[in-house]
């Protein structure tokens, strides 16, 4: 009997280890725009193709976010370090310096050079061990790599460790990346570019893929002209994009051999659903849906590669939609719910003339970023007055703004949780606010900071693997979907 026993353990240890083993190759897709709503409407219209697939046999559920969204990379990097801005230090695209009383971008990083492009980036700035990261710890020999459109989305994605991460430059139309990463551009990209991959792609007229009375939301400019655009006008929000980055991460995989050995490897993908007039993540239009409608093609040929190069018990996708435009303006306010905006800088301005009121004709305000005001430190310390009696009174003074609905000094931002989740020490002015619900943050006249996000958006979490394991139940904080893939 304990003969009997003992085999019986050692088998279901021996299934589980087998059934719940890393994959060979992971690919993890980000896809900008991506939303459930999107998926759901165009189900029926897909025959096959990658997302008919992933819509039928993938594990699905939705993905929220614990912390402020603004429609940029602040998302990405909650996804692939499993915390929050105020620990992995990403807590929007730029930040402010006191130094220069100027916005930076928040991956520069002047100590490390580009290859193709003058933008110098690197992950430094990424407080946090991403997944590429703790992949690397757990398995050195591993081969990670990085492929997409936009720089910053790309750098974050790789992380620390990876071998190298490369993106389309819309100017020189090139793969192009950073020397942040030991092997630099890729072989497989420099043959691409060699080869005048991107620039032949570039060519290319994008016109609607079916009769436009067949898509399911054209607008009434393409019921009378349908639509057309130059790709090389629109590169990096055009459908060959996201083909360009599925094409390069298939070469790299067969260059590199990612996914043919024991040792589990990463691919990192950045793609794109929104189209160029694109105002909200959601469907309104024909080029917007013939964006899905490409991309599914694009992703059922990745999915077919695989399937014949390393099997299809020995990978896994996981593809993770990333809110950025949010829902419309004019939609919004055609149920009487109208945009506002706040300008950050002229209530910075506002601010500094308030306390030239009480201590006098100096500078005391040094600047205003995203949803901080940074007071003259210097000049309170020569003046030797309390800053935290001033971070009150400035506090207390924006509560009298239109669009406030809280003020407060940095350091009582804890006591409200998605305010203390978004900010980090590092980058936070002085005094930090929220807005009221349909405000929208803008830094000057012309450039919005906060897009028209809703409040707490889920986005769709599609998870296909070759092999059979347990997954978690209802929708998943973004900081679970490193262990949903790694568990």
């Amino acid at each position: 009997m304990r003969k009997i026993y003992l085999y019986t353990t050692l088998i279901i240890s021996f299934l589980t280890t087998a059934l719940f083993a890393a994959p060979r190759l992971t690919v993890v897709a980000v896809v900008d725009g991506l939303t459930t709503e999107n998926l759901t409407l165009l189900r029926p219209f897909w025959q096959q193709g990658g997302l008919r697939t992933l819509s039928e046999e993938a594990f699905q559920t939705g993905v929220a976010y614990p912390h402020l969204v603004y429609g940029g990379n602040e998302t990405t990097a909650t996804l692939v370090t499993g915390v929050t801005p105020d620990r992995h230090g990403y807590t929007m695209d730029n930040w402010f310096s006191r130094r220069d009383r100027r916005s930076h971008a928040m991956l520069e990083d002047e100590s490390v050079r580009g290859i193709g492009t003058s933008l110098q980036l690197s992950a430094k700035a990424l407080l946090s061990q991403t997944m590429t990261d703790k992949m690397r710890l757990q398995y050195p020999n591993a081969k990670i790599y990085a492929i997409g459109i936009h720089p910053e989305t790309t750098v974050l994605l790789a992380g620390h460790a990876a071998n190298a991460c490369c993106w389309i430059d819309p100017q020189t139309r090139e793969w192009v990346a950073t020397a942040a990463y030991s092997e630099g551009l890729p072989t497989a990209a420099f043959e691409q570019n060699k080869n005048g991959r991107i620039a032949a792609l570039a060519e290319h007229q994008w016109t609607p893929r079916m009769d436009i009375p067949t898509y399911t939301s054209p607008t009434e400019k393409e019921r009378k002209k349908g639509f057309a655009y130059s790709v090389a006008e629109v590169l990096t929000e055009a459908p060959e994009a996201n083909t360009l980055v599925i094409e390069l991460a298939l070469a790299i995989q067969q260059a590199e051999k990612l996914g043919l050995d024991a040792t589990p490897d990463i691919l990192m993908l950045q793609l794109n659903t929104l189209s160029p007039a694109a105002t909200s993540d959601y469907i309104a239009s024909a080029e917007h849906e013939d964006m899905y409608l490409r991309l599914n093609q694009d992703l059922g040929f990745l999915m077919e590669q695989l399937d014949r190069r390393i099997g299809r018990t020995n990978y896994q996708i996981l593809v993770v939609g990333r809110p950025i435009v949010g829902i419309d303006a004019q939609r919004l306010s055609d149920i009487q719910m109208p945009v506002q905006t706040f300008n950050i800088d002229r209530a910075a301005a506002l601010t500094g003339t308030y306390l030239m009121a009480l201590y006098g004709h100096e500078r005391w305000v040094d600047g205003a970023y995203g949803q901080s005001i940074y007071l003259n430190r210097t000049l309170i310390e020569q003046k030797r007055l309390s800053l935290e009696t001033i971070q009150r009174q400035v506090a207390n003074f924006l509560m009298d703004f239109e669009g406030i609905q809280t003020a407060m000094p940095a350091y009582e931002a804890s006591r409200y949780p998605i305010l203390g989740a978004s900010l980090c020490k590092r980058h936070t002015g002085d005094v930090v606010f929220l807005l009221q619900p349909g405000w929208q943050l803008m830094q000057d006249e012309q450039h919005t900071i906060d897009r028209v996000i809703e409040d707490n958006p889920v986005s769709p979490v599609l998870l296909w693997s070759g092999t059979i394991r347990p997954m978690p139940q209802g929708t998943l904080d973004a900081t679970d979907i490193a262990n949903l893939i790694f568990p």
